[in-house]
């Protein structure tokens, strides 16, 4: 865990600024949480159709349930291993019912009340797969599913699996280049893939090595001039991602995200928010985040 000082300057934060869920994912990052409290704060945004929304995705504070918002549900459902929750299996279902032919999710669905959310979720193609958002979900799920033998064998994790490699093997076939965030979650998901399936995982990063610089920084196109992803957006914990980055590159991005931390206690984003509210929530979900990757990390 990050020194004393650190974590309990992160904490001090967390209590004053950060929603409920966060502050619960942190007192499970520290071993005094309560898992079935934490899932007590998830269901708050949950829908009686078993996805989520209610912005859950801090940018995205429509009601609906929305394929963003499954990314941050799995991603606590993992965090309360070894514990499993019906809500994860019904989280399964409700995505295998927006699920496109082709085995992958829309960017978003059609937004039912489009103020102080992003336009980038408001305008996006509901007719149309797409490998950032259905990698990002699928690799949180894969998580789940280490523990969670309902996520494991469900339907829809196989063909958002499926259309995943498919979709990432196209990117070489098509010598497509593809965005800073897309990228980095498909090199996110190869990783996790290769628990369970190393040679699928070892293949994909091959792939994905000729997208990835050394130094693992990408300029995120169409945000702002100073947001890339950076090392630990492609390898947030040590594993076979590494692989694609220079040692150098990881160990400065570890001092990067040390020095982050603001007088406050919290980290901050590179991002624009579209709300108080949702700008405020990104740093309490960032700055569980951040500790998370120190930790990883042995810091």
């Amino acid at each position: 865990m990050p020194s004393e000082t650190v974590a309990a300057s992160a904490s001090s934060f967390l209590t004053g600024h950060a929603r409920l869920l966060d502050r619960q994912r942190y007192r499970l990052l520290t071993s005094h949480g309560d898992p079935q409290a934490t899932l007590s704060a998830l269901a708050a945004y949950r829908n009686p159709d078993g996805g989520y929304g209610h912005g859950l995705e801090p940018d995205l504070r429509s009601p609906e349930s929305q394929p963003a918002a499954a990314l941050h549900a799995f991603e606590v459902l993992a965090e309360v291993a070894p514990v499993t929750s019906a809500q994860a299996e019904r989280l399964c279902d409700w995505l295998l019912t927006v699920t496109l032919p082709d085995g992958g999710l829309p960017f978003a669905l059609p937004v039912t009340e489009p103020e102080h959310c992003a336009p980038f979720w408001v305008q996006a193609d509901s007719t149309t797969s797409s490998l950032q958002i259905t990698a990002v979900v699928a690799l949180h799920a894969h998580r789940v599913a280490e523990h969670d033998r309902a996520v494991a064998t469900h339907p829809w994790l196989g063909r958002a699996t499926e259309y995943c490699v498919t979709a990432i093997h196209r990117l070489r076939d098509e010598q497509r280049t593809p965005h800073a965030i897309e990228l980095a979650f498909a090199v996110r998901f190869a990783d996790t893939l290769s628990a369970d399936h190393p040679e699928t995982g070892r293949e994909l990063l091959d792939v994905l090595r000729a997208f990835v610089p050394a130094d693992g920084m990408v300029h995120v196109q169409g945000g702002a001039d100073d947001e890339y992803m950076r090392p630990l957006d492609f390898a947030p914990q040590p594993g076979p991602a590494q692989a694609l980055l220079s040692p150098d590159a990881v160990e400065a991005d570890l001092r990067r995200l040390r020095s982050d931390q603001a007088a406050d206690g919290g980290w901050t984003v590179d991002f624009a928010s579209y709300s108080p509210a949702a700008a405020l929530e990104w740093r309490g979900y960032t700055t569980v985040n951040a500790l998370r990757t120190l930790r990883a990390y042995g810091d």
